[in-house]
């Protein structure tokens, strides 16, 4: 009996960083080019096959660039992943944001296939090849690829035009059958670009129902040895109903790896051993040269393109007081919400602030600029709000405050045991009065809407980000609201794009709410 020692490799929702930096002047432990050191060190101890799970190409300031300044140039992430030899990629639902002919430009220039068994023409043919196989040390590895089929509901239609979203589980279930049947393989390893509705140990569900995580029933259900997913942006190492599942965060923080021990007797294979790790870049990991050539001039460009000035502010968009901002508006805060209406067309919005120190926008706006203060890679959701609803929402934000000393300060749950600043929102489109004195519940004596008394029975429409959207920060009532509108472009990038339509911006502030 022989054992052959093998893994698989991942990363997933890399979203274009390369470099340990968000671009905020600072440098951070994540990124492709820290990462792939860890991959070429663990490349040393087993043979390897490299999977990139998607959202690979889509979501830092880096990408923007490219796409908007140098579309026609190579791909410089597909130039990373070629010089770190991918075997394969899965297709991400962010892939398709910068429309079909610059993603068939980058698979055509990636030296590894991308696998969907989800995504067809038309006609029914295959948009890229379902399955592949592997073998490596006489083992046959087979691997399945498929992607969260919500992508229409979020993408610009012309994004997608002429290629339709199959049913993932579905197309899982009848690709890991094929492979069974068909190819005699070993190992079957299913790659998904979704995440997980329900705790994998007690089957608990996590988040509403919709069928755009479909995980838990894919490894419940369905006969495979591997789940690699992605999509939620979370750290996942373990075993369920026999399989090693991973998902290995976001922004090139970690590597996962599947162990594969493998007995073989005269060539056949006898039993599987598997187990899941992963392996987290720190400050003290190196950065690799290949990878740094390959993108040093688009990085050296788009660094240099973020201080360049994008917009213009006629009056003052700057805060020192983070605090004071919550408690008495400011234009920043204004000026958000009018982004987010004017894209979306609501009536009504809503947003946080994110930082708790001074921030705002100078005079002269840079990329750099808004990528600090809009911290967060979040998108925007239209949902159809009751009325009901609103004044709850409302009320949640309202116990971000309490009184101390006879002052209106913050409550120690939005301190302790950790800083949320981003659980409380504000509200443009309606009008509001909170008193903090009185009981939590009962604070929200007044909400106007359009002149008339907001009707508590109606619905409305309103936008906010896709956290605040999906319930986070104990709105849970928000995730089975009806999505009108699903934005799928990072707000950093629709801010730009206003600042491109509106090159001058008034700072106005229009006070609409009071905090007694």
């Amino acid at each position: 009996m022989v054992i052959k020692q093998l893994q698989l490799l991942v990363t997933s929702d890399v979203h274009g960083y390369i470099m340990p930096t968000t671009f905020r002047r600072t440098e951070e432990t994540l990124g492709l080019a820290k990462a792939a050191s860890l991959i070429e060190q663990l490349r040393h101890e087993r043979p390897s096959i490299l999977i990139d799970n998607g959202d690979l190409l889509q979501g830092s300031p880096l990408t923007y660039y490219h796409q908007q300044f140098h579309a026609h140039e190579p791909n410089p992430i597909i130039e990373v992943a070629n010089a770190l030899h991918y075997d394969l990629a899965v297709f991400g639902n962010h892939e398709f944001n910068y429309g079909l002919s610059f993603l068939n430009k980058s698979i055509q220039e990636s030296h590894f296939p991308w696998l969907t068994g989800n995504i067809v023409f038309d006609d029914g043919t295959s948009f890229t090849i379902p399955y592949m196989i592997k073998e490596i040390e006489g083992v046959r590895i087979g691997i399945v690829g498929v992607t969260t089929h919500f992508v229409p509901i979020w993408e610009d239609p012309s994004h997608i035009e002429g290629i339709q979203f199959r049913q993932a589980f579905e197309s899982a279930k009848k690709w890991l059958e094929h492979l069974h049947h068909h190819e005699n393989v070993d190992v079957t390893v299913l790659c998904y670009h979704g995440g997980f509705s329900h705790n994998l140990t007690t089957g608990e569900l996590l988040e509403a129902d919709t069928g755009e995580n479909e995980g838990y029933q894919m490894c419940k259900e369905l006969d495979f040895d591997i789940f690699i997913t992605g999509h939620q942006h979370r750290d996942i190492c373990t075993k369920a109903f026999g399989k090693s599942i991973v998902q290995p965060g976001t922004k090139g923080v970690c590597v996962a790896a599947i162990s594969l021990d493998v007995a073989m007797e005269n060539g056949k294979v006898i039993s599987i051993k598997h187990e899941p790790s992963l392996h987290y870049v720190d400050q003290h990991t190196p950065i690799n040269k290949r990878v740094v050539n390959k993108i040093e001039r688009v990085y050296s460009l788009t660094e240099k393109w973020l201080d360049e000035p994008i917009g213009q502010i006629e009056g003052n968009m700057l805060y020192e007081d983070a605090f004071d901002v919550r408690v008495n508006k400011h234009p920043y805060i204004e000026f958000i919400q009018h982004v987010q209406m004017e894209v979306t067309n609501a009536q009504i919005s809503c947003t946080a602030l994110f930082n708790d120190g001074p921030g705002g926008f100078p005079p002269q706006v840079t990329m750099r600029d808004i990528v600090t203060n809009y911290i967060y890679p979040n998108t925007l959701k239209v949902l159809c709000v009751s009325g009901r609803h609103i004044v709850e929402a409302l009320e949640q934000s309202a116990t971000y405050f309490t009184i101390k000393n006879e002052t209106i300060a913050v409550s120690d749950s939005f301190i302790y045991p950790k800083h949320q600043p981003y659980n409380y929102d504000m509200w443009e489109g309606i009008e509001y009065v909170m008193d903090i004195h009185s009981p939590i519940g009962q604070r929200i004596i007044e909400v106007i809407y359009q002149g008339q008394p907001l009707d508590l029975t109606a619905s409305y429409e309103v936008v906010m980000n896709n956290y605040r959207a999906s319930g986070g920060g104990n709105f849970s009532y928000f995730a089975d609201c009806p999505i009108i509108k699903d934005i799928q472009i990072d707000m950093t990038e629709l801010i730009a794009n206003y600042f491109r339509k509106n090159p001058i911006v008034q700072a106005t502030c229009h006070q609409n709410w009071t905090i007694l």
